[in-house]
């Protein structure tokens, strides 16, 4: 069965997803904003910004035109910075009800929104009419896509409240190297990808001043507390945070070079001020503004999230990174499995 498909967001992800698409056997456009790098994916097959030694699928057609690249599909893929989820949503709702066209929406943006707090689904719910809002597909789990591209093998969620929504799309996505599997708890999946980016920053910082593995597995494990014990708040499924968008997803961006996130926490733990490693960057890295609405909804929600709070207070108040650390451990003593508190 082939599908066509429209890929929105030629970053490192798009790019991969696009081309494991295509080499499935879809009819697959890329849409961005940048003139280069779809000039380049066309005529090159590359995207070296962002993949330096990635093939892309000749079968890729990359382009800047949005009205064209969603005529006639039969899903849209969102993979844009949240920053840039609403904007480029408002832009694609009215085109779809100008053509009448009710594709599935599949998004694999994890993050947050500033100041609104909305979770992917919720924005997708405010820019599109419900029929189309109510079947969105949630994409989510542990996969880089430096590692999707030289086709490791990976295994993520797709998370729908259309459970019949969520199969089709893992039926598309399958093959060899990359596995889905299904889930109803959106809730959970969302959370879970968007706060994971948080403590993959405080991993990071550990390892640039020099901390071993008993930390960081300490670091992981405590995170994943009290990213469940916020999801339990929100309406998660607690069970969701075991499986691949909760400790699959918090491994993999806790241990990896690959992770913007890990990179980021790394350079901010070996002295670096976090300006400067935004700017040396290049690319976005969620985890800085989820760490602000972390902390934002753990106040609304009365959470106690004690390594987000001051992974929060190093990014947004200065704090001095060892101080804080001396302060969670000297933190009174806890009952490992009270999700209270």
């Amino acid at each position: 069965m082939s599908v066509k498909i429209a890929v929105l967001g030629a970053g490192s992800w798009g790019t991969v997803l696009a081309d494991l698409l295509a080499n499935n056997g879809h009819d697959v456009k890329l849409w961005g904003n940048s003139a280069e790098t779809a000039a380049e994916i066309n005529d090159y097959h590359t995207n070296k910004h962002y993949l330096p030694e990635f093939k892309v699928s000749p079968k890729v057609e990359a382009t800047l035109d949005l009205k064209a690249t969603l005529a006639d599909v039969q899903a849209i893929l969102f993979v844009i910075p949240t920053a840039a989820m609403r904007i480029v949503a408002k832009q694609v709702a009215p085109i779809l009800a100008e053509t009448g066209a009710k594709p599935i929406i599949i998004s694999a943006t994890k993050g947050l929104e500033q100041n609104s707090h909305k979770r992917i689904s919720q924005i997708i719910n405010d820019e599109f009419p419900a029929e189309l809002a109510e079947g969105l597909v949630i994409f989510s789990g542990p996969s880089h896509a430096e590692d999707v591209a030289t086709h490791d093998i990976t295994s993520l969620t797709v998370a729908s409240q259309n459970i019949g929504d969520a199969e089709w799309v893992q039926s598309i996505f399958m093959n060899d190297y990359f596995r889905l599997y299904t889930n109803d708890d959106m809730v959970g999946v969302e959370l879970g990808g968007a706060l994971k980016n948080v403590i993959a920053i405080g991993a990071g910082i550990l390892h640039g001043l020099g901390y071993g593995d008993n930390t960081k597995a300490a670091l992981i494990t405590r995170g994943l507390a009290e990213i469940s014990r916020l999801g339990i708040e929100m309406g998660a499924n607690p069970l969701t945070f075991m499986g691949l968008s909760g400790i699959g997803d918090l491994i993999v961006t806790c241990t990896s070079v690959h992770s913007r996130n890990w990179r980021c926490g790394n350079a901010l733990g070996q002295g670096q001020k976090l300006d400067e490693v935004l700017a040396n960057m290049g690319q976005v890295v969620e985890g800085v503004g989820t760490a602000k609405a972390a902390h934002e909804l753990a106040e609304q929600h009365h959470v106690e999230m004690p390594i987000s709070e001051s992974i929060y207070r190093v990014l947004y108040e200065d704090a001095n990174v060892e101080d804080e650390i001396t302060k969670l451990m000297q933190r009174r003593g806890r009952r490992e499995m009270d999700f209270q508190r």
